[in-house]
């Protein structure tokens, strides 16, 4: 994907998400839609998560994302239910400009590939 078209897609996907997970008039950046999909992944639904967990929830996201690209793999669940991931591929050092498209792009695959249509 071009970055233009990576950019109208994730303008898409942003203002979809925002309507649907805040009040509308706040747009979630890319931190707030990886905690989505992080809980997604988890499979256990919302609840009040400790600052730990948070973070535990944004590397589910991020491994997942990666996953497509083959850097990570899924390993197992423990006994809690949390998703763990071996790490199968070293990423290659990134500017945080590719870092975010990267993120972006994988994002948007990640909802395209559930069928979601925003």
């Amino acid at each position: 994907m071009t970055t233009d078209h990576i950019e109208d897609k994730w303008n898409r996907l942003t203002k979809f998400m925002s309507e649907r997970f805040s009040d509308g008039q706040e747009e979630l950046d890319l931190q707030a839609i990886l905690f989505i999909i992080g809980i997604q992944e988890f499979g256990q639904g919302y609840k009040d998560f400790s600052k730990e967990e948070k973070m535990d929830l944004l590397h589910i996201a991020i491994c997942k994302l990666l996953s497509k690209y083959g850097y990570y793999e899924f390993d197992k669940k423990d006994e809690e239910g949390w998703p763990h991931y071996k790490i199968n591929e070293k990423m290659p050092p990134l500017s945080p400009k590719k870092q975010s498209e990267l993120m972006k792009e994988a994002i948007i695959a990640y909802f395209e590939d559930s069928k979601i249509d925003f």
